[in-house]
């Protein structure tokens, strides 16, 4: 791995944490009577378990496809991470992490309406699928920042 794949990998692994860890704070604030930012963004965070033999054709999807029409329909990505402990995932090798933003709940929902009817989104979903599915199971956690997280 080059030096700066190393440096741009502790980088987003540094954003997911802030991230997760803000989630948690998020969820502790609330219990005490509140600390969410009330103007952030709200945050996604989808766990991909690919099908058995099919992790590389999930990250080709989202290499060369799903990103862009992500961005087509408004969706921020905050950045895709590969679990590297033995907890999360990584001796199996089929797990993808992402983290999305939208504007609000009812704007991450109507991205996804409009992704889901997309036709190119449609048509890459089904060619990527001629030999089976890719995906076994998702995973979805919805996260709101801190008034104090460096991430809103």
């Amino acid at each position: 791995m080059r030096l700066v794949d190393g440096a741009v990998m502790r980088l987003a692994t540094g954003v997911m944490l802030a991230v997760v860890l803000g989630a948690a704070m998020d969820a502790r604030a609330q219990e005490s009577g509140g600390a969410v930012a009330r103007d952030s963004r709200v945050f996604e965070m989808r766990t991909y378990h690919a099908a058995a033999g099919r992790i590389d054709d999930l990250h080709a999807r989202f290499r060369n496809h799903t990103s862009d029409i992500f961005r087509k329909h408004g969706m921020a990505i905050i950045g895709y991470w590969v679990p590297i402990d033995e907890k999360t995932g990584a001796i199996a090798g089929n797990t993808l992490v992402y983290i999305l933003a939208y504007p609000s709940l009812e704007a991450r929902q109507k991205a996804w309406d409009e992704f889901r009817a997309d036709p190119e989104w449609n048509a890459v979903k089904t060619e990527s699928e001629k030999n089976g599915k890719l995906v076994d199971k998702v995973d979805s956690v919805f996260l709101k920042s801190t008034d104090y997280s460096p991430v809103k």
